[in-house]
């Protein structure tokens, strides 16, 4: 795993690669390089920084160049054994043992019909020294990064955001649609980025840039046709064997020259990937997270303690304990610099300090159960929405009876929240509506009316373009089974945008390598090859999951309270943050510049703290958002607000 950076024409290009490689610096604290060669009236540029996994001798540094090929590559090709067998009998000769030379040689022998064959996760970018051509690629569900921009003849891409600020003299854009996608989803959709100059690749796609200007855009994997492959296998009830994928793509993830851990919080899905590695690596290290006592009183947090030493101690795994009690005040810009972009999910900062622990204990590598709630359908928002269909059959008089009286419900007191009042009135304020919106509001932070509220009025028509975008997502499927299109829409958004982009940058701030074994092309494969119903069944999520894991998990475990990968921000924000949250209001940019409206935001903070809304998450993220907008405009010399 590493951080990889380059330009292609761009003026200065071996100063600003130099500058975009430095800034990379944490995702690669092993080695460092670069490569040069001259491109019509102009020069490519590679840099890389390495975090050594496989093969950690000089042949596995990079950017590497053999025969007329040169590759700078972040990532993990799980199926490189078998790729270098089958180029070997083809007569490739390897210099070492990367997976890098892997990646190198097949593209040499397939070109762009290599990466459809490529299991793992990367980004990359690739120059042919005689065509001129460098071409980047992103890996089929977005776990790797790859931002870039375009100026004229030139390009410029990188691991982070960060690094292209920092390589522009901070001279980027502030792209005001991507803080309103911020502001409902609390992340920003793969689609758009902070930046208005800059953009991500896709997932499962490349671009090819030409010695004569033209670019080049391909797609080579697309979740919308697996999803209806998928389909039509459960129709002719091929059912997969999930026990088995799970456990195949496990021991694959598991391919390292480095010790690995894995992330355990006692939950089913880090529980059963613990569990697998452990047969495979016995003595496996494992990381969890606890909080203060009051913190989780307050917040009527389950004992996720208790589950993971269970798993732990069955399974012979060496457990570490990490208490989250952290100065939030401190973290919080901490984060939002690590992170990016404005990301306003708290697991973030688990996250950081889990990996920093394990790194600090001499791992590079972990295994996160990432993935397994959006593609089986684990989250709360997938079992409340199917509710909601029974719940739309309660005769109307009856429904409105129940919505005046969980109003009147407080969400908390000043010694505790109520997590069931929360529950139920975030369920009614989606209960009733349309498929789609539902679903989105099942999971976003408001609805139209109070982002509308919320921000500056000339931004209505950004708003209609956000919803609207989300809709064509979630519609763009032929799918006649809602579970599916459930976890479809989850697998395109909210997968990328955000737990696989804050996983990556929180690890990687801490130097180290998180792999999400759920997040593989083969366990996706057999995810959307599941019908619905096996999926959630009755009050069920997961089930199909749950059923496979009890082959080797206790029942205890498999079928135990959802747990929580968050963080206590009701307790955060009623006592370590509420300073800051009056200074945001009263003086802060985003209400400064015009972009939030003071009245809206004092209006939030008085209604949580009556206890009759909970609205800790939403100002949690206008705490990240506030201090991911003053970075953004301090690099700029941005002070006023453009909504053009």
């Amino acid at each position: 795993m590493c951080g990889i950076a380059g330009t292609y024409r761009w003026p200065d290009g071996k100063v600003v690669t130099d500058r975009l490689t430095e800034a990379l610096a944490h995702r690669g604290p092993d080695g460092a390089g670069r490569y040069g060669h001259p491109v019509g009236d102009g020069t490519v540029q590679l840099g890389h920084r390495r975090l050594a996994i496989i093969d950690l001798s000089e042949t596995g540094a990079q950017p590497m160049v053999k025969d007329g090929l040169a590759l700078t590559y972040n990532g993990e090709l799980y199926n490189a054994p078998e790729l270098r067998t089958e180029l070997e009998s083809a007569g490739v000769r390897f210099r070492g043992t990367s997976d890098t030379e892997v990646v190198l040689e097949a593209w040499r022998r397939w070109g762009t019909d290599c990466l459809p064959r490529l299991r793992g996760m990367f980004a990359f970018g690739i120059f042919d020294e005689r065509s001129g051509e460098l071409t980047l690629a992103r890996d089929q569900l977005g776990i790797k990064p790859l931002f870039l921009i375009r100026r004229g003849e030139g390009l410029a891409f990188a691991s982070e955001l960060k690094a292209l600020a920092a390589a522009t003299d901070g001279k980027l854009e502030v792209d005001h649609a991507a803080m309103v996608a911020s502001l409902l989803y609390y992340w920003v959709p793969d689609s758009r980025c902070a930046y208005r100059e800059a953009e991500k690749l896709p997932p499962g796609s490349w671009l090819r840039r030409r010695p004569d200007g033209r670019v080049d855009r391909g797609r080579y994997w697309n979740l919308r046709d697996v999803a209806t492959e998928g389909q039509e296998r459960a129709r002719s009830g091929e059912l997969p064997d999930i026990a088995a994928v799970v456990e195949e793509s496990t021991r694959r993830h598991l391919l390292s020259d480095v010790p690995v851990a894995t992330f355990l919080s006692g939950g089913l899905d880090s529980s059963w990937l613990t569990a697998l590695a452990a047969r495979d690596r016995p003595g496996i290290s494992a990381y969890t997270i606890g909080f203060r006592a009051e913190d989780a009183k307050f917040e009527a947090m389950p004992d996720d303690l208790r589950y993971a030493r269970q798993v732990a101690e069955q399974f012979g795994v060496d457990l570490h304990e990490i208490e989250i009690a952290p100065n939030v005040l401190d973290l919080l810009p901490q984060m939002t610099h690590h992170l990016d972009e404005p990301i306003g999910d708290p697991a973030a900062i688990n996250t950081y300090l889990i990996c920093s622990a394990a790194r600090e204990a001499g791992v590079k590598v972990m295994l996160s159960g990432m993935g397994a709630d959006e593609l089986f359908a684990g989250y709360r928002k997938h079992l409340a929405n199917t509710l909601a269909l029974r719940y739309q059959r309660v005769p109307r008089p009856l429904r409105s009876g129940i919505s005046r009286v969980v109003d009147r419900l407080p969400v908390a007191t000043s010694r505790r929240g109520f997590r069931s009042v929360r529950f139920a009135k975030r369920f009614l304020s989606f209960a009733d509506l349309p498929e789609e919106t539902a679903f989105r509001r099942s999971y976003t932070m408001y609805d139209q009316e109070e982002l509308l509220a919320l921000i500056d009025p000339d931004l209505a028509g950004t708003v209609d373009d956000v919803l609207t975008e989300h809709a064509d997502v979630y519609e763009d499927n032929n799918l006649d089974d809602f579970v599916n299109r459930m976890c479809l829409g989850d697998a395109r958004m909210f997968l990328p945008g955000l737990n696989l982009a804050y996983t990556d940058r929180s690890s990687m701030a801490a130097s180290t390598e998180v792999r999400v074994p759920y997040v593989d092309v083969e366990v996706v494969k057999a995810a959307f090859a599941v019908p619905g119903d096996r999926k959630i069944a009755g009050r069920q999520g997961k089930a199909v999951l749950k059923e496979a894991a009890t082959s080797i998990l206790p029942r205890e475990i498999v079928y135990r309270p959802k747990g929580l990968f968050s963080a206590p921000l009701r307790a955060w924000m009623s006592r370590d943050l509420a300073p800051l949250v009056r200074e945001v209001i009263n003086d802060g940019e985003l209400v400064r510049s015009g972009f939030l409206r003071r009245d809206a935001l004092a209006r939030m903070v008085a209604e949580d703290a009556s206890g009759q809304r909970d609205f800790s998450k939403h100002l949690w993220h206008v705490l990240t958002l506030e201090y991911w907008y003053r970075g953004a405009i301090s690099g700029s010399g941005q002070s006023t607000h453009n909504t053009a």
